[in-house]
């Protein structure tokens, strides 16, 4: 006897083997409703392809082995009895995780050692250039540009070279204190200058008590005071 096996497509799998002697359902007509065969996509767990299924009676019915094959699963045999094993539903891997952005660095905090080397540096111009001014008003000496310019040069280039060495937020807000103290010196320097060129009289006590020079004094003892790696910037209102 020849034997036909189908599997039904439903809520759950279904498989039915009839004889072929089998009698066809009449209709209220008299006569068999004829199964009609069509090919469709089928799609179990993800998977999908072609496989035959015959609609009879309302009912849709697939072949075993076209179902094995589109699901990738195994088809047993003993007896009458068939075992169709399904693999786990179709697993699509994750799309890989999207690489974590760059730590940012935190931003360095107090003097950066460059910055204080270099500030130190411009600050001893400064100091060697009043004690030039000074010690010219003392010993009754005129205060020259041919003098005053080399100290002013290199106080400017000191301070430039500071203000590229910045890196941290106190560096960047103490460069106005310098910038400030050099042109206090400038001030003071531009004065005595402009006392020679009009060849007026410079008494040896001129820097006594003189509010520019209390100034300059008052800057440096504040900016020395926080000069130290890692120190925290503290205004000065003497360096304005």
């Amino acid at each position: 006897m020849s034997l036909r096996m189908r599997i039904r497509v439903g809520a759950f799998l279904f498989l039915s083997v009839a004889g072929a002697a089998q009698q066809q359902p009449v209709s209220s007509a008299g006569a068999a409703q004829q199964p009609s065969a069509s090919s469709s996509t089928l799609a179990v767990n993800g998977r999908a392809g072609q496989a035959p299924v015959i609609q009879h009676n309302g009912r849709s019915y697939v072949d075993v082995e076209s179902l094995a094959r589109i699901t990738g699963g195994t088809l047993g045999f003993q007896g009458s009895q068939i075992t169709l094993t399904l693999p786990g539903p179709l697993v699509r891997p994750a799309p890989p995780a999207p690489a974590p952005a760059p730590a940012v660095p935190a931003e360095k905090t107090g003097y950066s050692r460059d910055f204080l080397r270099a500030g130190i540096e411009a600050m001893s111009v400064v100091r060697e250039w009043r004690a030039a001014i000074e010690n010219a008003i003392r010993t009754n000496n005129p205060v020259q540009e041919s003098w005053v310019s080399g100290f002013r040069r290199t106080a400017e280039s000191r301070i430039a070279a500071a203000t590229a060495a910045a890196t941290t937020d106190d560096d960047r807000k103490a460069i106005p204190l310098l910038s400030g103290q050099l042109n206090n010196m400038r001030q003071l320097s531009d004065r005595f200058l402009q006392l020679r060129s009009n060849l007026s009289f410079v008494p040896t006590n001129a820097l006594d008590n003189d509010p520019l020079d209390q100034n300059i004094l008052a800057c440096a003892q504040g900016l020395a005071a926080q000069a130290v790696p890692g120190g925290e910037f503290q205004d000065v209102s003497a360096c304005h």
